[in-house]
């Protein structure tokens, strides 16, 4: 069977993803079920019909950049301290609670130390793009639960940078202590860096021209993958970079007209995500994988809401937000599959624990996204009393 060039991947994924799409929206299931399931059956595990995989992967992260990026250009730099401050006690206690179960678990399936440490590190997160996707934007912009559940996913994604980072800084030899103090130094440095260039330059220039839509455009969009390959070369990741870009951005009056012309962008690149996700997965690992992937997943569904139910409770929480939040982060993290694939690049996992990772991650994105889906307020609801914009 011939190659397929890019236009015609983006052909049989978009116009699969459109067919499944309808199918989904008519058996009145999520729309991130299909994208994911037409990843694996347009991926080598069923009819392998799109077979440059790794440019449709590495195409799909800037997908995840985006949605930092936007997710900073809701937040201005004070109101992030501020949402920062209620969630970090919450956010450093769940994550020490999820690393200890996730190491436990990998041990008690009988993986190496190193394999079971970056196990519960994958456990650590919840996923933003299904969190913030999924919540409504008039309680994401003007509610507190919004406020909580993105000091929350904040935390746990600087958390998941410091993870990345230990791991970019090791490998089977060890780790590689002065490249991991170089990371740690980069991040305020690019902080002000970003702080300067914003208020120096780009505002200056989005006052002049703000007229002018489509230099607005380009000019935030090179901004954001700017800053996103700048922390990349400062040894940090890509999403941190474009976090930073947007909160900073944050401050110009026409913040919510760039948003609203990028989410568009946005959408096009998470489609490829959640099919990329679906795509890379090997079939042929599962006998080896499927009983300890299903244990520990369904594990993480009960406990992680049991855990933010407890913690929000001790805050002295409403119950029904405590729950409400506890489902929407019952998931692991689009990090966990970076996690995972950067660990067995530098080989401290094997095959078999990167695609334990990979099970746990569909498994409860798509769990996860059903109980959100069915009993929570959200855009894409399939009973019309709980859909909302």
């Amino acid at each position: 069977m011939p190659e397929t060039d890019l236009f015609q991947s983006f052909f049989l994924i978009f116009s699969g993803a459109a067919l499944l799409a309808s199918l989904a929206l008519y058996g009145r299931q999520p729309l991130l079920v299909a994208y994911i399931a037409l990843g694996i059956l347009f991926g080598p595990s069923v009819f392998a019909v799109v077979d440059n995989l790794q440019l449709i992967a590495d195409t799909s992260s800037i997908g995840i950049a985006f949605l930092l990026f936007l997710l900073g250009l809701d937040m201005q730099p004070q109101a992030l301290v501020a949402v920062m401050r209620k969630a970090i006690v919450v956010g450093l206690i769940s994550s020490m609670v999820f690393l200890g179960i996730g190491f436990s678990f990998g041990r008690l399936f009988s993986f190496s130390m190193t394999e079971s440490w970056v196990i519960g590190m994958a456990m650590m997160f919840s996923s933003t793009i299904i969190g913030i996707k999924l919540l409504p934007t008039t309680i994401l912009h003007h509610k507190y639960l919004g406020e909580l559940m993105i000091g929350l996913l904040l935390f746990q994604d600087l958390v998941a940078i410091l993870c990345l980072t230990t791991i970019l800084s090791g490998s089977a030899k060890g780790l590689d202590s002065a490249q991991l103090g170089i990371s740690f130094a980069a991040l305020p440095l690019l902080i002000v860096f970003a702080w300067v260039m914003v208020k120096k330059l780009l505002l200056p220039l989005l006052r002049r021209f703000d007229r002018f839509h489509e230099y607005v455009f380009l000019l935030a969009l090179g901004w954001c993958m700017g800053l996103a390959e700048l922390a990349k070369v400062l040894g940090l990741s890509r999403e941190i970079g474009a976090f930073i870009a947007g909160t900073f951005l944050a401050t110009s009056p026409i913040s919510q007209h760039i948003a609203m012309s990028l989410k568009p962008l946005r959408d096009f690149f998470l489609v490829l995500f959640f099919f990329s996700l679906g795509a890379q997965f090997s079939l042929a690992m599962l006998p080896q994988i499927a009983l300890p992937a299903l244990i520990i997943a369904v594990a993480m569904l009960l406990i992680k809401p049991l855990v933010f139910r407890f913690l929000l409770g001790q805050q002295s929480e409403g119950k029904a937000l405590a729950w409400n939040l506890g489902f929407r982060l019952g998931q692991i993290s689009e990090f966990s599959l970076l996690i995972a694939y950067l660990a067995l690049k530098q080989e401290l996992i094997g095959s078999a624990a990167a695609h334990l990772i990979q099970a746990m991650a569909i498994i409860t994105f798509l769990v996860s996204t059903y109980i959100v889906v069915l009993n929570f307020p959200n855009p894409i609801a399939i009973k019309d009393h709980l859909r909302r914009d």
